[in-house]
């Protein structure tokens, strides 16, 4: 009885201490309100920032090397065989993918937290004045490029998504469809976000990682390149709009006429940290390390493309395939091999001498036998390969840096660096350029920016040495001079701009997103696939479905979450 009768005081005893201790702030603890004061709206800011370089290897979004490259034909999957995150498989393969792939699920919830920071941002700035905080209008140029950037991505990535930005308070999200705005409208809402920094960015920034008005307007000029292929609802092209391309040959000029940008003198200046933000770059996510965190900011989205050997040790991902092996040769006029290149497997003969080739092939893709980033006593070796039974005995050269370069880090079992990685760089406002000249009609105009970058090339020998001095290939390439070695139609034109963009830009992420923008993926996945399987049986069930596999389908989860809101993407 006695325990019954003491109960009552003890229960009120103990609700009074959990009344007093609830009425507290815990330590450690910040306000939202606390938040807005211009000191820590900035703080915010740098925290949209940070998004940037947030992701993982397992949903890498600062390359989009497995949803660009290895989707694209540039690479395979790589690692230890395709059950090795086998949700890169299933994309590699497209008929495996499934709706209920994590991987995308995970790719798709990371956007959405960095769309998150960049919102919240956006509605801290709103409600100071710029009395209060004078950098508000270049704060929120800033961050809506941030925004910009990744809505650009899930455009990209899955067609169709929720546009969300700062006036949509966080309790009405579950009421916004990815159907809410057409194809044309969701560009144009991307774009909106780049024009907005456009104006009103200023023309240099004294902070390296920051855009200024011509990142912006490089980022516009790409964002609008994509909108001008006019997309049916079964992904299909159906036109192409010459007031778009007429706007980013205009918004290129004004990049190029800044004189800021140039190309820098040697192609593999683009891929070593001595040189990173030069003049070549445009944009680039910012890495760091010993800047006073356990790890230092490192690039994590390449973590596994590293080779096996005792001075890395893990993961063997991102392989070079063959057909973008052989797609660097030359024939006897020094130009791409369009229709000829994949006759003769260089890759597989590992003969770099006998055929003369483009001298990006030994700067992009490391080969047995050749220095491995540009150190000719550090031989790239069959043995350094994870899997050269499945995927051959290659690896992605231009993301990777050697051992005892001052930006590597191990981070065990995985390896990474904290060399920047670019977003844009001035070769990409040169071609975004030329393949709207092109597109319009007027295709002479893009020959002498085509032709910058293969003289670039052309060019970029002096670090591709064997120990004793001799070049690591046989090179040999040229320019295209119509009247000598080319007629320089259009049509020419257009598969001169297409193969320039995938050479320059192998392995970068970029490839099948090109591929769909022209509405080729179809025609060139499928013929890849036809011979790239005889070679390598992990592409046994590879197959591209059109109208289906231009995008990725909209994640199973998400779907769920939204109650059935979301509609799945065409064909899933």
């Amino acid at each position: 009885m006695k325990k019954l009768f003491f109960l009552p005081i003890i229960a009120s005893l103990l609700f009074a201490a959990c009344n007093k201790t609830l009425d507290k702030v815990p330590q450690g603890a910040v306000s939202s309100e606390d938040i807005n004061t211009p000191e820590n709206i900035d703080k915010m800011v740098i925290a949209a920032y940070s998004a940037l370089g947030n992701d993982h290897y397992t949903s890498p979004y600062s390359s989009l090397w497995p949803y660009g490259s290895v989707r694209g034909g540039d690479a395979y999957k790589g690692g230890d065989g395709p059950g090795d995150i086998t949700e890169f498989h299933w994309m590699e393969t497209f008929s495996l993918n499934r709706p209920n792939n994590g991987l995308i699920d995970e790719l798709w919830f990371r956007l959405y937290v960095d769309i998150g920071r960049a919102n919240d941002a956006l509605r801290r700035l709103d409600a100071v004045s710029t009395d209060v905080f004078p950098n508000k209008t270049e704060r929120q140029a800033e961050v809506r490029f941030l925004r910009g950037h990744f809505y650009f991505l899930l455009k990209i990535l899955f067609k169709y998504m929720p546009y969300i930005d700062e006036t949509i308070p966080k309790t009405n999200y579950d009421t916004v469809s990815n159907r809410g705005y057409s194809n044309d409208e969701l560009w144009a809402k991307v774009a909106a976000d780049f024009r907005f920094a456009a104006d009103n960015l200023p023309e240099t920034q004294g902070d390296k990682g920051r855009p200024n008005k011509y990142a912006a307007k490089a980022y516009l000029a790409k964002a609008l390149l994509y909108a001008a292929y006019q997309q049916d609802e079964n992904n299909q092209v159906t036109g192409i709009n010459a007031a778009l391309l007429t706007e980013v040959n205009s918004l290129c000029d004004e990049v190029i006429n800044s004189g800021q940008y140039a190309l820098d003198p040697d192609f593999a200046d683009n891929f070593l940290t001595q040189h990173e933000n030069s003049s070549e770059s445009v944009f680039a996510i910012q890495y760091s390390k010993d800047d006073g965190t356990p790890k230092g900011r490192l690039d994590y989205g390449h973590a596994l493309n590293y080779p096996m050997n005792q001075e890395y040790g893990c993961c063997g991902f991102h392989v070079p395939s063959h057909d973008m092996i052989n797609a660097f040769k030359t024939d006897a006029s020094g130009l791409p091999m369009f229709t000829t290149y994949n006759q003769n497997d260089v890759a597989a003969s590992l003969d770099f001498q006998t055929n003369t080739f483009d001298p990006r092939l030994d700067h992009t893709v490391a080969i047995p036998g050749h220095p491995y980033k540009y150190k000719p006593d550090f031989l790239f070796e069959r043995s350094w390969a994870r899997a050269p039974e499945v995927y051959g005995a290659f690896a992605s050269l231009k993301e990777a840096v050697t051992y005892d370069d001052p930006s590597f880090q191990k981070i065990p079992p995985f390896m990474s660096s904290s060399k920047n990685w670019t977003i844009i760089r001035y070769a990409d406002v040169l071609l975004f350029k030329a393949e709207a000249l092109i597109e319009l009609g007027r295709q002479d105009e893009a020959l002498l920016l085509i032709n910058q970058l293969r003289a670039r090339a052309a060019n970029s020998t002096a670090l591709l040495k064997q120990g004793d001095g001799t070049s690591t290939s046989h090179y040999g390439m040229a320019t295209y001079q119509p009247g000598v070695n080319c007629t320089w139609t259009q049509d020419f034109a257009r598969q001169a701009l297409h193969w320039e963009r995938r050479l320059e830009f192998a392995t970068e992420g970029y490839h099948f997103f090109d591929l769909v923008r022209w509405g080729v993926a179809d025609k060139v996945m499928n013929a890849y696939f036809d011979i790239e399987k005889t070679r390598s049986s992990h592409l046994s069930d590879a197959v591209f479905q059109k109208g289906r596999d231009e995008y990725f389908p909209i994640p199973l989860n998400q779907i769920n979450y939204s109650r059935g809101l979301y509609q799945q993407n065409v064909g899933w």
